[in-house]
């Protein structure tokens, strides 16, 4: 067997950036402690193995030392020094989301399409909370159009859906494609946008709780539309951001856009005598019980002290709270993971000649009959 001599420090980089479980590792390589100290090594097939488990590319072994990720895009996030450096798993969805742009940007330009006419219309030097009224007329949502929708999903959806409507490539997932075992991490970030006049990408991360959803999606969104400046990876504690001006000017936008003030300022004078105020406006604006706490007390409807006591046992509640998971269907599932409007994008591509099916594979995830079938569902007849 031939062994192939690694640098001890690029096996730990490697772990350390795949934040794999220690214990499963251990498990599937029983040897990796010996070869971290440098008393043995791999063989070639080990390796392979070990860098698919770490989702590190094979290559990367064979270098002097361990290279430096550097995030694609601006970094906008507050966190902590666990997670300054990018996973792997963040990485890898960046990557995957700007090679869909750049496929749908050349597709949109050489089919004579008009750019998207709000991508940077916005400017620091503006009101955000005029920004956000601005972006509400552009998706046509009327004062109450979330209390009308009844769950928090369909109040996404419906979201998500007018975004993708206006030339949005707009994507929620909580995993890397469609792998269930690479899990993304909302305390590494929430959500990014990639700027484009002709191909604006919103991801959202679906591992967050549908009313957190809610609020990155329109944090996003109004990213987008203050363009180039405004192209990044979002991540804060709760619904607070950084002290950087972008982030804090896309959160006062997102929450005008959500929580109106004048629709607000209407029903408080009875929502205030509830015991449950905030859960209340919560169900009522579709967001997170901290937003509307938090869109009150910027409003001065209630004090500091009223609304952080509030905060404090809220993320107390939801941290003692057992998460789960639930299932669904696969294929409605790829209609956020993918979008419907760039999925028949590539289909229609595909079948007209100026796509392979094998770079629709690619570019979607889907193989095969999967691919086939999805189409089926879309109305679009692959061969």
């Amino acid at each position: 067997m031939t062994r192939v001599p690694v640098k001890p420090e690029l096996l730990r980089w490697a772990c350390a950036r795949s934040r794999i479980d220690e214990l499963d590792l251990s498990v599937r390589f029983p040897q990796v402690d010996a070869w971290e100290r440098g008393e043995k090594q791999p063989t070639i097939k080990q390796l392979e193995a070990f860098a698919k488990a770490t989702h590190t590319p094979l290559g990367y072994f064979f270098l002097p030392e361990p290279p430096v990720e550097r995030l694609p895009i601006q970094d906008f996030r507050t966190v902590d020094e666990d997670v300054a450096r990018p996973s792997a798993d963040l990485l890898d969805t960046i990557f995957a989301m700007q090679r869909r742009q750049d496929w749908l940007r050349e597709e949109r330009r050489d089919g004579a399409a008009e750019p998207v006419e709000f991508v940077g219309s916005a400017r620091l030097s503006d009101d955000p909370e005029a920004v956000g009224r601005e972006m509400r007329r552009v998706l046509g949502l009327d004062d109450g159009w979330a209390a009308d929708v009844k769950t928090w999903a369909e109040a996404v959806g419906e979201l998500r859906r007018r975004t993708e409507k206006l030339g949005v490539i707009a994507v929620i997932n909580g995993v890397v494609g469609n792998n269930t075992a690479r899990k993304l991490d909302v305390h590494e970030f929430r959500g990014f946008a990639l700027t484009d006049s002709y191909a604006p990408l919103i991801f959202v991360n679906g591992a967050d709780a549908k009313s957190a959803q809610m609020f990155t999606l329109a944090h996003e969104l109004a990213h987008v539309w203050l363009g180039r400046d405004g192209e990044g990876l979002s991540g804060f504690e709760g619904i607070f951001p950084g002290d950087q001006r972008i982030e804090r000017f896309c959160d006062r936008a997102a929450a005008e856009f959500l929580v109106p003030a004048g629709e607000l300022k209407k029903k408080w004078p009875t929502a205030k005598l509830e015991d449950d105020l905030f859960e209340r406006l919560a169900r009522h604006f579709k967001v997170s019980p901290i937003v509307a706490g938090r869109r009150a007390m910027d409003l001065r409807l209630v004090g500091r002290d009223v609304f952080f006591k509030f905060y404090k046992d809220y993320t107390q509640r939801e941290r003692d709270r057992v998460k789960t998971a639930g299932g669904g269907d696969f294929y409605n599932t790829q209609n956020t993971r993918l979008g419907e409007s760039f999925a028949l994008a590539v289909m229609r591509a595909a079948l007209a000649g100026r796509l392979s099916f094998k770079e629709a594979y690619d570019l979607t995830g889907l193989r095969g009959g999967t691919f086939q079938e999805y189409g089926r569902r879309l109305g679009v007849p692959l061969p």
